[in-house]
């Protein structure tokens, strides 16, 4: 369990995360619409993904 608590506290998984809440949270006040949400949402993901199946 620490272990995983541990690998949710690096940088990249705090960015991901807020990232993550910083476009839901512009999406929801309607700063920006849901196709450009995606989009940017698809990109994060992505590179988060991307990066965690490189390493293993």
């Amino acid at each position: 369990m620490k272990q995983r608590l541990d690998k949710l506290l690096t940088v990249k998984s705090i960015v991901t995360i807020g990232l993550t809440g910083v476009f839901g949270f512009l999406s929801v006040i309607g700063n920006i619409n849901s196709q450009e949400f995606m989009t940017i949402f698809t990109v994060i993901i992505g590179f988060y993904f991307g990066t965690q199946a490189k390493k293993e």
